[in-house]
């Protein structure tokens, strides 16, 4: 059995390298059977949706490592960078333009745990700002928070006209200014 490690790297180096996951091509490269490669991870979605959140999680943490201050100032300044980050991956382009409805489905609904990890990053951002609230609350938020960053970063999956972090900015500053 390949370890869980070895086969998320290996599944993110054939994505990087394909701009897709082709399970047949990845089995063979990872030299195990695709038998074992649906055993070990359950569907090209899950697969999908843990690859996206490993590379979701670099950018998250580059952008937190370059933003400064405090507060909604610091929230802000790290989903702009986030925001920024993501407008230049180009794999991710290429994989929403060819499977528009695979992507829309493991980034944006609880087919996966992509939206579910945002959220609780997202609470991670607010904690690590100084934001403070009641627990449910701040999920909320958080959840809001995710779902207009979501619009921003793949409007184009949500049918959306191109809609940059600037646009957005008043709206999640809103949901911040209650928390402050």
């Amino acid at each position: 059995m390949i370890e869980p490690d070895a086969l998320l790297r290996g599944a993110a180096m054939h994505y990087l390298k394909h701009s897709t996951i082709d399970m047949d091509l990845l089995a063979s490269e990872l030299a195990i059977s695709r038998a074992t490669l649906y055993r070990a991870v359950g569907s090209r979605d899950a697969l999908l949706g843990d690859v996206f959140w490993a590379i979701g999680r670099i950018f998250l943490a580059e952008a937190g490592g370059e933003a400064g201050g405090t507060g909604a100032e610091r929230v802000i300044e790290v989903s702009r960078q986030f925001a920024e980050l993501m407008s230049t991956a180009q794999q991710l382009k290429q994989f929403v333009a060819a499977e528009p409805q695979t992507a829309a489905r493991v980034l944006l609904t609880s087919a996966t745990e992509v939206h579910h990890r945002a959220v609780d990053a997202q609470l991670e951002i607010f904690t690590a700002s100084g934001l403070t609230g009641e627990p449910e609350e701040m999920r909320r938020r958080a959840f809001l928070y995710v779902r207009l960053m979501e619009s921003v970063v793949y409007s184009d999956l949500l049918g959306l006209p191109e809609l940059n972090f600037e646009q957005a900015e008043p709206a999640l500053r809103a949901l911040l200014e209650e928390s402050a």
